[in-house]
């Protein structure tokens, strides 16, 4: 499956939605939207929150199915909460 990319692969910026359509009735919104924060994260922090999701938010299940120890995955979501903060004071 493809990412949406988010970064621009000439400069690094942060890629924003330019238009938006649908595939059903071919509506299109043109406008400048910026891509949620949890869009912006890194895929692999996208992913770690996925699996947190799929554990029901258990933080010693997750350390269970990634095989990593409980302060591990405790700093790893404090870490990801903080970029999501920094992400929206961005906006």
């Amino acid at each position: 499956m493809k990412r949406l990319p988010t970064q621009c692969p000439a400069c690094q910026s942060q890629l924003n939605i330019k238009k938006l359509s649908c595939s059903k009735c071919q509506t299109e919104i043109e406008g400048l939207f910026t891509l949620p924060a949890m869009v912006r994260l890194s895929i692999d922090d996208q992913d770690f929150i996925l699996q947190f999701v799929k554990c029901s938010g258990s933080l010693k299940e997750i350390a269970k199915r990634l095989k990593l120890s409980y302060p591990t995955v405790r700093n790893r979501i404090d870490d990801i909460i903080k970029q999501i903060k920094s992400l929206e004071n961005q906006d």
